[in-house]
């Protein structure tokens, strides 16, 4: 299905936010906190309901409690009191003869579905993520992370140390990135840059994409992780490997010349800003003078009180590493200093925006 222009969607996404707080606003304001408060056992239930995997074993059709409790190894009346929770919440949908089905949003807990949400779902509930969190006022009355204190390591250093949870952190990570590839491709277009370099860009999900819509470029993907990521198969898979160049590349080291735009998709949001500023003025000397800085990340926005995922986002990077998420006044400000010169920032259908830097 086509996604609809990012004007659309910033409409239907104001309306939404309208309706809740009204309905917030009708409620007596103790009971709409407490909802809200009450929002992390709900996690805690789309955890459990993604770890069973009920999600898949209710795609051959709706199963009473007792037979899907034997299908997934739980509990039969637990299993039907986690299922009417979430059924309630549109999770599933529960029939009147009290059996469960499948809803849209329950369809995206399992991990083959397009856009799967299972691996957020898990990352949000485990037992490690949720330890992180319970350290977080720590960080807002310093102004430090605290996941460097707990674990006496940084956040990198730590994923790589506890590789299991490592691999839950990066599925997780990796179904939020998802939701943003279509909606990034749909808003810029990359057709009239001739080479396209993606910095730090993992597997190249975002690059394969932009090769594939546009056939006259060439990409160079260049990341730390680049022998060992799978990014050469990925790009096979998806056919554009013939016009793509696979590099290892220091985070905080020399960035691969010769590209026309320089893609670096939320890896300045993980740093403070001397950091941040670091890896900005690297990619500044690998560019020409008509060379585009294209950075994905979450655009803060300026409007009081408006409701935006990058609010959000903001808290956990200070949480983990002490980076954030910035308004575009910020981005200008940031990338002044690094070299450039903020020319835009183009919304997407996403949470994610594109915020376009030239050399100054």
């Amino acid at each position: 299905m086509p996604l609809p222009p990012a004007r659309v969607v910033r409409v239907v996404e104001g309306v939404r936010t309208g309706l809740q707080r009204l309905a917030r606003a009708l409620a007596p304001a103790p009971f709409s906190l407490l909802e809200m408060v009450q929002g992390a056992m709900l996690s805690q239930a789309l955890y459990a309901a993604a770890e069973l995997r009920v999600a898949e074993a209710l795609r051959e059709g709706p199963l009473p409690a007792d037979r899907l409790a034997e299908r997934v190894g739980a509990h039969p009346e637990t299993l039907q009191r986690l299922m009417r929770l979430l059924a309630s919440q549109g999770v599933f949908t529960e029939r009147k003869d009290h059996s469960f089905a499948l809803s849209p949003m329950g369809a995206a807990l399992a991990e083959d579905a397009p856009m799967s949400m299972r691996g957020i779902a898990l990352l949000m509930g485990h037992p490690v993520h949720w330890e992180d969190w319970s350290h977080f006022v720590e960080a807002v009355r310093t102004g430090e992370p605290s996941l460097p204190k707990l674990r006496g390591m940084s956040a990198f250093e730590f994923l790589a140390a506890k590789p299991e949870y490592g691999e839950v952190f990066m599925k997780g990570m990796g179904a939020m990135s998802a939701t943003e590839t279509e909606p990034v491709l749909a808003a810029y277009d990359f057709s009239r840059f001739a080479t396209v370099v993606d910095f730090c860009a993992g597997r190249g999900e975002l690059l394969a994409g932009i090769l594939k819509r546009s056939p006259r470029v060439r990409g160079v993907l260049a990341d730390p992780r680049a022998a060992e990521s799978g990014a050469a198969e990925y790009l096979a898979a998806q056919r554009v490997a013939d016009r793509c160049e696979v590099v290892t590349a220091d985070l905080f080291g020399p960035v691969p010349g010769g590209g026309d735009a320089y893609v670096l998709k939320h890896v300045v949001h993980d740093w403070p800003e001397e950091q941040a500023l670091e890896i900005l003025r690297n990619v500044r000397a690998a560019m020409g003078p008509r060379g585009r800085l294209l950075l994905m990340e979450m655009v803060v926005p300026d409007k009081p009180n408006a409701s935006h995922a990058s609010k959000l986002v903001d808290l956990w990077l200070m949480l983990l590493v002490g980076g954030k998420e910035r308004t575009a006044a910020q981005y200008g400000q940031l990338l002044a200093k690094a070299g450039f010169r903020l020319e835009r920032v183009v919304p997407t259908a996403g949470a994610v925006s594109v915020v376009e830097a030239s050399v100054r």
